[in-house]
């Protein structure tokens, strides 16, 4: 009986740990990834402000070439919406909308995801020029997981894996533009 109650114990510790530490992490996150494309700023905006040109570029959006797509409103635009719906559950299905535009600076998004999970972050791209034919491209992402799933934040490295995927699709954009 003692063994029993002592297991009984041991559980509840190894179960309480993680949930006391998620109260003492962060529930926010975000990534910020930069690369300077060599072609002049009107170029680089004009072709990344539109998002049905990120399935050429999008880590995401190439990881399932046959998803589904359909858009709203005029691409380029506040208020466009850019949706898709894969089979592929690591890339599920959502949409993402245009929420703000600085012209030749910055295009701020809405991401909408609904499955494999439902939840809400926002994303950027921002465009300064650095020459007369170079551009720096910037690509962020800020997102939120509630007590006790932001322990996931670092248990999965969340903010890495995003990073990576953005920095691929910068790279992706960097080669599309400069062939």
């Amino acid at each position: 009986m003692k063994l029993l109650k002592t297991l009984g114990l041991l559980i509840l510790v190894i179960l309480a740990i993680p949930l006391i530490i998620g109260l003492f992490l962060p529930k926010n996150y975000g990534v910020n990834e930069e690369i300077v494309i060599d072609l002049p700023i009107d170029k680089v905006y004009d072709y990344a402000k539109l998002l049905e040109n990120q399935k050429e570029f999008s880590k995401w959006q190439l990881m399932d070439p046959s998803m589904e797509h359909y858009y709203e409103g005029e691409d380029g635009t506040v208020g466009f919406i850019s949706g898709w719906k894969s089979d592929n559950p690591d890339v599920g299905s959502g949409e993402q909308e245009i929420i703000a535009i600085t012209p030749m600076e910055r295009v701020d998004y809405e991401l909408r995801f609904l499955e494999p999970f439902e939840s809400t972050s926002n994303a950027f791209m921002s465009f300064q020029r650095m020459g007369d034919n170079q551009t720096q491209v910037n690509w962020g992402f800020e997102g939120e997981m509630g007590y006790p799933m932001n322990i996931m934040i670092p248990l999965i490295g969340m903010e890495k894996m995003i990073s990576n995927d953005l920095q691929a699709g910068l790279q992706n954009l960097k080669s599309l533009l400069e062939k």
